[in-house]
């Protein structure tokens, strides 16, 4: 049981509800959507934001990793002295 559907998966809970009805069970929805237009959209807005967090967090990773490269380079260049 889930409040909303994005708090079990950010999209393609259809799979899951697959698979589980295989095994006899089922995913209990309390607000549900009101229809698959609604839906749809909210997967696609979904799939947006979590590829636009994953670019940030590459953005971010490789200035913290060019930083930490200066900051090396820096320290080498004090000792070389």
């Amino acid at each position: 049981m889930v409040e909303h559907k994005d708090r079990l998966a950010r999209f393609g809970l259809n799979c899951i509800e697959i698979l589980l009805a295989k095994e006899n069970k089922k995913i209990e929805v309390i607000n549900k959507t009101s229809g698959d237009k609604e839906d749809l959209m909210q997967d696609f807005v979904s799939i947006i934001t979590s590829f636009c967090a994953r670019l940030y967090g590459l953005r971010r990773n490789k200035r913290r990793t060019e930083k930490i490269i200066k900051e090396l380079e820096e320290e080498m260049s004090k000792t070389e002295k």
